[in-house]
């Protein structure tokens, strides 16, 4: 089975032997990828509709994988036993919804050795809940698929002691990633068009607005500069 380049990613992150669960798993491709690649000897493929579980059936009963494969409808963590899964994957989903999907089933990431995230929106979110939840983020990888970025946040059980920014970490800078300043780019050119529009209002609340989004852009310039230094002493 051909992954997107995203799932691909995200598969390159899942230790060998590790059962997995894949939360909000679409059309289960993920999940039946590792198990026929033998990466994963079982796993299990959750969503909390019912037309992607549906989806998710369907796929798996395709390459007769049922007997390796649980697929269950369900809400998020809920769905699973604490200790059942090695590695929890949510992708595809915001920030915001992640958190939430964590803070309601605390039993289960006691037990969990491993979480493989990809917030689409909200990265900065995930980050600050990851670092106040005594996860530490071990590695991270960024990529482009039909002119989106993707962050792929990669977190252990542990105090993460060199945290950087929440919405870039420091993963990436440290590792000089080839696409970051191409990402750092694009989120300079947002923050100066909001701040373009905070300051066209002219309404004395907007003053905290435009205090935060400048912070926000000399902090860029921050990273940008690490980013730099840290692709120069690669090469």
């Amino acid at each position: 089975m051909k992954l997107t380049k995203r799932l691909s990613v995200i598969a390159s992150y899942i230790p060998a032997g590790s059962i997995v669960a894949d939360i909000g798993t679409d059309h289960a491709y993920l999940p039946v990828y590792l198990v026929l690649e033998g990466i994963a000897p079982e796993a299990i493929a959750t969503d909390i509709h019912n037309a992607p579980f549906q989806s998710a059936l369907k796929t798996v009963e395709g390459h007769c994988l049922l007997n390796k494969i649980s697929v269950r409808l369900g809400n998020g963590l809920e769905v699973l036993r604490p200790g059942e899964a090695d590695v929890i994957v949510v992708a595809g989903i915001g920030g915001r919804n992640m958190e939430e999907v964590f803070e309601k089933a605390p039993e289960v990431l006691r037990q969990t050795k491993r979480l493989v995230l990809q917030p689409m929106t909200a990265v900065d979110i995930v980050r600050q809940w990851l670092w106040d939840h005594n996860w530490q983020i071990v590695d991270e990888d960024l990529l482009k698929e039909d002119e989106k970025f993707y962050q792929v946040l990669v977190a252990e059980p542990g105090k993460d002691l060199y945290k950087g920014d929440p919405e870039f970490g420091i993963n990436l800078i440290k590792k000089g990633h080839p696409l970051m300043g191409e990402l750092l780019q694009k989120r300079e050119i947002q923050y100066v068009q909001a701040l373009k529009g905070i300051k066209k209002q002219a309404k004395t609340e907007n003053k905290e607005k435009e205090q935060q989004v400048e912070a926000k852009l000399m902090m860029i310039q921050r990273v940008k500069e690490q980013w730099l230094n840290a692709q120069k002493s690669i090469k």
